[in-house]
């Protein structure tokens, strides 16, 4: 690996990590939190931009008119199967992060329900497992994308 694909690797890890720290600076200094959270997003926005899009890029630039329909060919499965990587990784993780907000407001109610009436038992672990089943969504959406590949 040459000193160059590896600082260009580093380089948007120091980034956020450099944006983090004067986002937590900033909030020690008075600002309001919400506006540091704004600004995290933003920045970690233009990272994803600068990174999806830079390789897209130099490959495009690498190439002559006459070569491009090839070029688009040969890369096009490498690119769609890390697209699809992608995916089933956003599908797992959304959902999950999902299925765990409905689980941790679900969960205590039921708890308190069942504390007060036993009998509610059943009734309140409904909706406990239909905030699980988001998750499991995901995971199946996952392994669709997943067996195209």
């Amino acid at each position: 690996m040459s000193a160059s694909t590896v600082i260009m690797m580093i380089l948007p890890v120091i980034f956020l990590a450099a944006s983090v720290w004067f986002a937590n600076r900033s909030v020690k200094r008075g600002a309001k939190p919400a506006r540091a959270f704004f600004r995290q997003l933003a920045s970690f926005a233009i990272v994803c931009l600068v990174v999806f899009a830079a390789p897209m890029i130099a490959s495009a630039a690498g190439t002559d008119t006459a070569t491009t329909t090839a070029a688009v060919t040969a890369a096009a499965p490498d690119m769609t199967a890390g697209l699809g990587m992608i995916a089933a990784a956003l599908s797992v993780g959304i959902a999950g992060v999902g299925g765990g907000i409905a689980v941790a407001a679900a969960a205590p109610a039921a708890i308190g329900a069942t504390s007060e009436d036993p009998k509610a038992f059943g009734k309140a672990i409904i909706f406990v497992a239909l905030g699980e089943g988001i998750a499991l969504y995901g995971l199946l959406i996952s392994i669709l994308i997943l067996q195209k590949f």
